[in-house]
């Protein structure tokens, strides 16, 4: 059973739009909030709500007076709510169970991500905290009906639960009902990622419902079935899935004591704990140690970006193609919250590892390919926004970026004008001309097709849909770094 409240923090955005289903219409329900029967999201006047349903009071009452909830706040692991006197938001044609028993405030998550957004870190760290939550769980006598990495958001830099109603009432006996979803959602892609390639977290944009066992079996090296967890947990758990699939649904429940139940949370945390990777070199990975940069030219446009952050004082920025996240960090010292996104697997790991030996709370690394960005996937394409979707952000960073979309992809300069037009009201942009070493390198084996791609040009067109408030050249380069307004 899965709850995907991944669009909790885009209600504001969201709410209102003409793709939501009369449901969303009439009563401002989410329209990504409507899998679980024991409550829903929803909007009332740009403020986030959460309808606990009557069929869920025994739960959620377990959850509050068991001490559960409070531990699991106070460890960062679950978003905290407030109860909140508001009107219920079911329709009143809705079953009696479906009444409402609590609405309840959760806080706002800065920024929704999704798992074939985050680095391999992220994933690591939010199936850890998935296995770390169920453990707390059943010391209280309750458990997680649902384990779906998209139940799991990154804030104030930790993994974080942000469904309060995943957890049920355990009964002795009983099996992890959401094991197979942990394994599809978690462990099957962290294999794929530390043990084939680091790409292959692109399957979760692809599988919905988490990456299938028996798949995830084929593609892992046939090494992994001397690893006694992956052995169990993947290649096994898939003959199991495929041997039983049209079985009686009676002839395949097996008991399973609590004992054994922690056994089973114990070797998946030592399975998930063991898969590493490191990221090597890449294009872009080592990319501030190859750049043409003096050291004049870095800390020059260093400061023009934390003094145009700090005039302009925006609350979310979105820093692209943003490398390991220098500049994101100079950004976020104006207060802002930052989406730190580039297209390479190493730079994004890279950043995130820095914002865990920090503790930074502010900045959230994400893997982003900018020529082809999370679109919206799921049931009618509602379940999970698209990046621009979750947008538009205050303040958008473009630093060496404009070349490679403009030369390396042939996308038409007015074109990436609309595009970052579209993204954020603010742009620091950084224009990088073709005499730039960096641009030479592109061009070298191919031909010059890009008349228009000159300082001029760029102007021309980023006039259509900005108003230039300064252009400063870059000291000790040929670079010019730009503040624009939209228009």
């Amino acid at each position: 059973m899965t709850n995907p409240n991944q669009n909790s923090g885009q209600a504001q955005q969201s709410c209102g739009q003409a793709q939501h289903d009369l449901l969303s219409k009439s009563c401002g329900q989410l329209s990504a909030s409507f899998r679980d029967p024991s409550g829903f999201l929803f909007s009332r006047a740009g403020i986030l709500y959460r309808q606990v349903n009557r069929k869920y009071e025994q739960e959620y009452t377990r959850l509050m007076e068991s001490g559960l909830y409070d531990k699991l706040v106070k460890a960062g692991l679950l978003i905290p709510h407030v109860e909140a006197d508001q009107p219920a938001a079911a329709p009143a044609s809705s079953p009696q169970g479906n009444a409402a028993y609590k609405i309840i405030q959760p806080e706002r998550v800065p920024f929704i991500s999704y798992p074939y957004e985050w680095a391999f870190g992220q994933l690591k760290d939010a199936a850890l905290a998935t296995l770390s939550i169920q453990r707390r769980a059943l010391k209280v006598g309750m458990s997680l009906k649902d384990a779906s990495a998209y139940n799991i958001q990154f804030v104030r830099g930790k993994a974080t639960l942000i469904d309060t109603l995943s957890f049920e009432i355990y009964k002795e006996g009983q099996p992890w009902v959401a094991y197979r979803q942990f394994c599809q959602h978690f462990l099957a892609p962290l294999a794929l990622m530390a043990l084939k390639d680091v790409r292959l977290n692109q399957l979760l944009r692809v599988y919905i419902d988490g990456v299938p066992l028996d798949l995830a079996s084929e593609l892992l090296p046939s090494k992994t079935r001397l690893n006694f967890g992956l052995l169990t947990h993947i290649h096994l758990h898939a003959s199991a899935q495929k041997k039983y699939s049209g079985a009686d649904v009676k002839s395949r429940t097996a008991m399973m004591s609590k004992q054994a139940m922690t056994g089973l949370l114990d070797n998946l945390d030592a399975t998930v704990r063991k898969l590493d990777w490191n990221p090597g070199g890449t294009e872009w990975g080592n990319y501030y140690d190859i750049t043409n940069y003096s050291d004049a030219a870095f800390e020059h446009k260093k400061q023009l970006v934390g003094e145009w952050a700090a005039r302009v004082k925006p609350a979310l920025v979105w820093d692209l193609g943003a490398n390991n996240g220098v500049f994101s960090r100079v950004a976020g010292e104006s207060g802002a919250y930052v989406v730190s996104s580039d297209v390479d697997p190493t730079a994004v790991e890279q950043n995130y590892r820095v914002c865990k030996e920090a503790k930074e709370q502010k900045l959230l690394p994400l893997l982003l390919d900018l020529t082809n960005p999370s679109p919206s996937i799921g049931w009618a394409n509602q379940e999970r926004d698209a990046f621009y979707g979750r947008g538009p952000a205050d303040m958008v960073l473009a630093l060496a970026l404009i070349h490679h979309l403009a030369i390396s992809n042939n996308v038409p300069l007015p074109q990436l004008a609309d595009f970052l037009a579209n993204w954020g009201k603010w742009l620091v942009i950084e224009f990088v001309p073709k005499s730039d070493s960096q641009v030479q390198r592109l061009l070298v084996s191919r031909e010059d097709i890009f008349p228009t791609y000159t300082r001029d040009g760029f102007e021309a067109a980023f006039k259509q849909r900005f108003n230039i408030r300064e252009a400063v050249p870059v000291r000790e380069s040929e670079r010019v770094l730009y503040l624009m307004e939209g228009l």
